[in-house]
């Protein structure tokens, strides 16, 4: 008895002392934080293992809330959650939160051991009030094909169905019916490319402090369109999205209703739940928020005609770029599309720049290999090496480049706006500048090869390695709907391009297996 009685007055000494030292106030309520964010590419056939997301397994809470709260400056979902807490009475114990670039499929080896960490961490803390999932939606697993919806499940079997969840959720989710169920309230990025995502993190913080306060008690209706919007519409800030969006927005504006998220999906999970979602929140008004959701999904349904493609092959969009009259021209290669979870050394595009004699052109493309070469001969030194094409059969072949070594670089730069996801502080990893045979002082042509793939979300993935972006004829960036945010505001003209690869906008280059029969825009795609 008495042993019994001396280990519970310890236990409750620690937790007291954990929230004191802390900083935990007995005041407000405690609202645990963890996630794992990845988007998955069904085609891409390098699995995503531990070693590739920035975990520490058996890291303190300590030093992950140290990396947490450092990233505040952001413009994150996470540094919403911060910015939310302080704004609506919260106090926030992060655990683990953590992402890996997108690539295939996370192992079952890495997903088992996030999620204990997760778990032990979040009941390893103070009591806590309710729980904020920062996940991406597109998280496919080898055993579960939705990872997302498996974490929400594991957390909720660990704290019972009284404890408040919300998710977060990119915009470019596969969400599952049953994920609406597991949590409280889901929300998605309203915006592509994503720039309120600091905006998301905040509205869930707020609908977190009211849940808890007990001001508000959500419901959530989902409803799937029998469609894949094609990524190459997925432009919220103009036709056919923008009015969807536009009546989001608007929705959030009525009395009663929560969050309403309009979701474009993501092609490249070959899933059941692969596709456009509409989920809306109400407080404690079911039919409100099924009428809400059937409403807007039947506008995207009605949107289906406008969504076929008709983008130019590498050879055309090459064309199309050198015969344009204005500077500089950015050729979008979607087909490598580094934030969608391809290789980034896809050569199709630079085979099309020399084959095509273009001059004036900047690209970057993802070679170790051709770094190191690089590094060797040394600056100012002449280049001839084979780059890209090496991943996979998928990207091309190497394309033998000759030149001189311009520059070696870090790689890493700051974006002071607000672009796509919202981040900061970027790194390309070593990039080595070279100054292509056939370039002139007045036209350039420079590759950029990098030893890490690099989204290009930002400008300064060339301006940080001495690129002036507006004085070069072409820009070519490997992304989707993404780097429009860092380009539109200069660019001449860009020119999304119909390109093969892990993330081609055409799923006819695929064969789907595990999705839903009938969608529209895929029909010819399924085995």
């Amino acid at each position: 008895m008495i042993d019994n009685f001396l280990k519970k007055l310890l236990l409750l000494f620690a937790v007291s002392a954990f929230t004191s030292a802390s900083g935990f106030s007995q005041n407000k309520p405690i609202i645990g934080v963890a996630g794992i964010s990845h988007e998955s590419n069904s085609f891409n056939i390098k699995k995503t293992d531990l070693e590739d997301f920035s975990v520490t397994i058996g890291e303190s809470q300590q030093e992950r809330a140290k990396r947490f709260f450092a990233g505040s400056t952001a413009k994150t979902t996470s540094a919403g959650y911060i910015a939310g807490a302080k704004q609506f009475g919260l106090e926030l114990y992060p655990t683990l939160v953590t992402g890996a670039s997108p690539r295939g499929p996370v192992t079952d080896r890495a997903f088992n051991a996030m999620m204990n960490e997760i778990i032990t961490g979040l009941k390893a803390g103070p009591k806590l009030q309710g729980i904020l999932l920062n996940l991406h939606g597109a998280m496919v697993v080898e055993s579960y094909p939705s990872g997302d919806e498996e974490i929400v499940r594991r957390v909720r079997n660990a704290f019972g169905p009284a404890m408040p969840i919300i998710v977060t959720h990119d915009f470019h989710a596969n969400i599952t019916p049953k994920m609406v169920e597991l949590c409280n309230v889901l929300i998605t990025f309203k915006e592509n490319p994503h720039l309120d995502t600091y905006d998301r993190g905040l509205q869930a913080a707020d609908i977190m402090a009211k849940i808890v306060s007990g001001k508000v008690k959500p419901v959530q209706s989902i409803v799937k369109a029998p469609m894949v919007y094609n990524i190459a519409f997925q432009n919220t800030y103009s036709e056919p999205l923008l009015p969807i969006t536009s009546e989001s927005k608007n929705l959030e504006k009525q009395p009663g209703i929560l969050a309403v998220s309009v979701s474009g999906g993501y092609q490249y999970a070959d899933v059941p739940s692969m596709g456009p979602s509409v989920v809306v929140v109400t407080d404690n008004n079911k039919a409100l928020a099924d009428k809400e959701a059937n409403r807007l999904s039947q506008m995207l349904w009605d949107t289906r005609e406008k969504t076929r493609i008709n983008n130019p092959k590498p050879v055309e969009g090459v064309k199309q770029a050198m015969e344009h009259p204005g500077r500089p021209v950015v050729l979008i290669d979607m087909g490598d599309n580094i934030g969608g979870g391809s290789t980034g050394d896809s050569s199709f595009m630079l085979e099309e720049l020399v084959k095509q004699g273009a001059q004036g052109w900047a690209m970057v493309i993802y070679d170790p290999e051709g770094y190191k070469t690089a590094e060797r001969a040394g600056v100012g030194k002449a280049f001839d090496f084979a780059v890209g094409g090496k991943m996979d059969n998928m990207h091309g072949k190497p394309v033998r480049i000759k030149g001189e070594v311009r520059s070696l670089n870090v790689g890493r730069y700051l974006e002071t706006e607000i672009r796509h996801g919202g981040g900061r502080y970027w790194n390309m990893g070593n990039t080595a500048v070279i100054q292509v045979e056939g370039s002139t002082l007045d036209e350039p042509n420079l590759l950029l090869i990098t030893t890490k793939p690099a989204s290009p979300n930002s400008a300064h993935i060339f301006i940080s390695n001495g690129v002036y972006v507006e004085r070069q004829k072409i820009l070519v960036v490997k992304g989707a709907i993404a780097p429009r945010a860092a380009y539109e505001p200069f660019a001449s003209k860009l020119i999304s391009v119909d390109s093969p690869g892990a993330t081609a906008i055409n799923p006819e280059w695929f064969k789907y297996y595990n999705i839903r029969e009938g969608l529209f825009g895929i029909e010819k795609s399924k085995r």
